[in-house]
């Protein structure tokens, strides 16, 4: 599949656009897609992080938003070949949507607030806390809403961090302050100034500045002398880890605050924009931040002894990361990206949280009837087995859930020294019957192989076990010539069936 994206980035827009769209075209390329990005004005650092992600880049030389932008966006779809356009910005309204769609542009706008006067986009995604239909009043009968946090936008370099927990400390200092991408009215000064005069022991705080951040010289000359508490640091790749040693985080009421949510990271937000006001005021009456004045009221001495109070307070902290925590669980990517390929299913890695619903899974009559081995499986032989699985680095299993966020499967793949990998699957009973397996099958299987070094997948398959073989030829396995014995526990013999690694 491939998607072209239509966004922006400059000092007073910042780049939230670009970088959420850009969450999406890494879900997309995880999935074996394409992506593009073109952009009305050119930015060294932004393209470079483009390009380092293997997406292309081109830029147009007319007015945002104007006819001749829309031709534009039209005629680089049709080069590429794009299967979906996403168009990303305020400026893009109703009558850009309209130019799209009337050449048959599959249209996905992702927006926050309703701005348009009319939605004339196949899909609208608002991945806000504040979104509701009422906003979308005025749109096509066709148009498809995908609305709240669960379809909040992380970029790659947060997936590892899904299963992590946060450690509250119960006296906090080390802060990080990230303002966004461009902070047009310098707040980030303000605050750096504000953490200078407040009294906190042992004080560690790191200071990021966007690529389109303006004040970077006036800011590095801000933090002269205090080198030992406070760090300047610009175009971070690593905003995760960062999030993770933080105590505590100053941000402003955009996308950041979907990072710091899913990081479990409490955090005191800062009104930039007028559009941020009603996410910020449902984050603070939700008790999940603590929402500071609008910029234009932000109060040095205030906001300094605001920090003092909340750093010494690891009961409102633990609350915080909590409940805030809970808003966002990471896979909003995964779950856009396969609305828009009209995918079955998506795929997580297995966790803790899993046990139990393996072991019913593995005893189901069915599961037992299909396995090598008919007897039933203990709690104790279950957890033995499970905790061994999770910590081995030769073992990858995977969860598969539909589109209602249902567990409905699993895939197991076990590296043998030969660098193969023997597969295995199990649907749930419920869901059995309804062509889940093969996807799941391929689309695992795509992943495994194009993600590592391995040679050759292997399925062994009971002979009258038909359901699965088919699953395994209709997601591209061959059946071999030669029947597999199991020798060790029984004479069953068994279909064996192969996909082999065309990636390299």
């Amino acid at each position: 599949m491939q998607v072209l994206f239509r966004a922006d980035a400059s000092t007073q827009i910042g780049t939230g656009h670009v970088m959420r769209c850009l969450a999406l075209a890494q879900a997309c390329l995880a999935e074996g897609g394409q992506a593009h990005f073109l952009m009305g004005c050119e930015g060294a650092t932004l393209t470079q992080r483009l390009t380092s992600e293997g997406v292309g880049v081109s830029y147009g030389s007319v007015p945002w938003a104007s006819e001749a932008d829309a031709q534009n966006t039209i005629a680089l779809a049709k080069d590429l070949q794009a299967d979906w356009v996403v168009v990303d910005g305020y400026h893009f309204g109703a009558e850009y949507q309209k130019w799209l769609k009337d050449v048959g542009t599959k249209l996905l706008v992702l927006d926050d607030y309703g701005h348009a006067t009319h939605y004339w986009a196949d899909i609208v995604l608002n991945q806000n806390i504040t979104a509701e239909e009422e906003i979308y009043a005025s749109r096509e009968s066709y148009t498809k809403l995908l609305l709240g946090t669960r379809y909040a936008l992380l970029r790659e370099e947060f997936w590892p961090w899904r299963s992590w927990k946060r450690q509250i400390s119960p006296i906090a200092s080390k802060v990080l302050v990230t303002l966004g991408g461009s902070d047009p009215n310098n707040i980030t000064l303000a605050v750096i100034q504000a953490l200078q005069e407040a009294k906190i022991a042992g004080l560690e705080a790191v200071v990021v500045a966007g690529a389109s951040n303006p004040h970077c010289s006036e800011l590095a000359q801000a933090v002269k002398g205090w080198e030992k508490s406070i760090t300047l640091k610009q175009n971070v790749t690593n905003m995760p880890e960062l999030m993770a040693w933080a105590d505590l985080a100053i941000t402003a009421g955009g996308s950041t605050c979907w990072e710091t949510a899913f990081m479990g990271l409490p955090s005191m937000v800062i009104t930039l924009v007028e559009n941020q006001t009603a996410i910020v005021k449902t984050l603070s009456s939700l008790d999940v931040v603590v929402s500071i004045s609008s910029h234009e009221a932000f109060e040095i001495n205030s906001f300094a002894h605001c920090l003092e109070k909340y750093l010494k307070q690891q009961e409102l902290r633990s609350s915080l990361s909590k409940k805030f925590s809970n808003l966002v669980d990471g896979y909003g990517s995964e779950r856009l990206a396969m609305v828009i390929q009209e995918s079955l299913i998506r795929l997580r890695p297995v966790n803790e949280e899993d046990c139990l619903l393996l072991w019913h899974w593995a005893n189901d009559p069915v599961t037992r009837a299909s396995s090598f081995s008919s007897e039933l499986i203990s709690w104790h032989q279950h957890i033995q087995w499970f905790n061994a699985k999770i910590k081995s680095e030769n073992c990858t299993i995977y969860i598969a859930l539909n589109n209602r966020d249902q567990p409905i499967g699993l895939i197991r793949y076990e590296v043998d020294a030969k660098n193969e990998a023997v597969v295995s699957i199990n649907i749930a009973s419920q869901y059995r019957g309804m062509g889940y397996a093969s996807s799941i099958i391929e689309k695992s299987s795509s992943k495994m192989l194009k993600n590592s070094k391995l040679h050759q997948l292997n399925a062994y398959v009971k002979q009258d076990n038909l359901a699965s073989i088919k699953a395994f030829l209709k997601a591209g396995f061959k059946q071999t010539d030669k029947p597999f014995s199991e020798t060790s526990n029984s004479k069953l013999s068994a279909i064996h069936l192969i996909k082999q690694n065309h990636y390299f």
